[in-house]
């Protein structure tokens, strides 16, 4: 087990400097001059002159990269035009926010992550759950009125369902606010009721694809002749279904899922966007329309990292779901 982890950590690790490395190529190393999209237009000759020599752009690109990766794990200074001293992980200076990138990560990420982590817990339970009970009662009425619900909704689009049920709720029965982030710690109950109708419309567009993949593996696991086995040997439904059924179709479930939810919490642009609310991939969409590089990159980063360290997790619950893989 420990070898398995050891490989996937050093293979993630391996990812995570292959995008460094691109990523940083393409916003400093091209014949475009990475200040002019760093400072805003008013900069003036001189100023973009001090700014290119205490970022230390005039210095070899080998080693531009070696002090950004130096900020991101033990800090760095970026000179007085930037605020001095940066702490890690320093993710560079934004001259459009006037602030280290550090700072308006730390501002946004909490609002994505209390976004896209409560809607994958629902769309998961519900996704799943409702594709196995469909396979279980495969032609019953439940499993052609879910088979209808799931192209509906699998067919629908974020913006259209968000805005909707904020027309519904919100504007005409007026029983929920218009959706804002409260932290959770200074108000529960103003967190759920702020966020809620982004976690819906999350989990009934998510749900609906995983509940026709969980109904198709179920199905198709159902016919292997392991299930046939176990019962024919008088194994109790529940321990067929629940035990070897469900761990058998639910790896392609858990590789989707570490995806998903990777690839969200790297930004859910539109769902911020539908519902007014600043998190990092409204940042980020921001960031390319005003020109500035260092939230770009710091934005390819973390997407990345998030995307890995799903993947790193779904490889753990695989050796946790099929003991072969512990062995591989």
């Amino acid at each position: 087990m420990v070898r398995f982890l050891l490989k996937r950590l050093l293979l993630a690790v391996s990812v995570l400097l292959a995008v460094s490395i691109v990523s940083f190529l393409m916003f400093f190393a091209l014949p475009r001059d990475p200040v002019t999209g760093m400072c805003p237009k008013n900069c003036n000759a001189e100023r973009l002159e001090r700014v290119r020599t205490e970022l230390g752009l005039n210095d070899p690109k080998p080693t531009q990269y070696a002090n950004y990766m130096k900020g991101i794990f033990v800090g760095r200074d970026l000179g007085s035009a930037q605020g001095g001293e940066c702490e890690a992980p320093c993710l560079g200076y934004s001259y459009v926010n006037s602030e280290a990138v550090s700072d308006t990560f730390a501002r946004v990420l909490p609002v994505t992550l209390n976004i896209v982590l409560p809607a994958a817990v629902l769309w998961l339970a519900l996704g799943v759950g409702l594709g196995m009970i469909s396979a279980l009662r495969r032609g019953s009425l439940l499993d052609r009125v879910s088979i209808g619900l799931t192209l509906t909704f699998a067919s629908l689009q974020l913006y259209f369902v968000g805005a909707l049920l904020l027309l519904i709720f919100v504007y005409t029965l007026k029983i929920l606010p218009t959706p804002r982030y409260v932290p959770f710690l200074d108000n529960p109950v103003e967190w759920a009721r702020g966020l809620v109708l982004a976690w819906v419309t999350l989990a009934l567009l998510f749900s609906a694809i995983y509940a026709r993949l969980s109904r198709a593996q179920m199905l198709e696991t159902l016919s292997e002749d392991f299930v046939r086995t176990a019962r024919a040997k008088g194994v109790a439904k529940r321990k067929v279904y629940g035990r070897h059924a469900l761990r058998a179709a639910i790896t392609p479930i858990v590789t989707i899922a570490g995806i998903d939810v990777g690839a969200a919490l790297g930004g859910t642009v539109i769902t911020e966007t539908t519902f007014g609310i600043q998190g990092l991939g409204r940042t980020a969409v921001e960031a390319v329309r005003q020109g500035d590089l260092p939230t770009i990159m710091a934005t390819v980063l973390i997407s990345a990292l998030f995307v890995v360290v799903a993947n790193i997790v779904v490889d753990l619950l695989y050796a946790y779901i099929d003991p072969r893989v512990r062995l591989g």
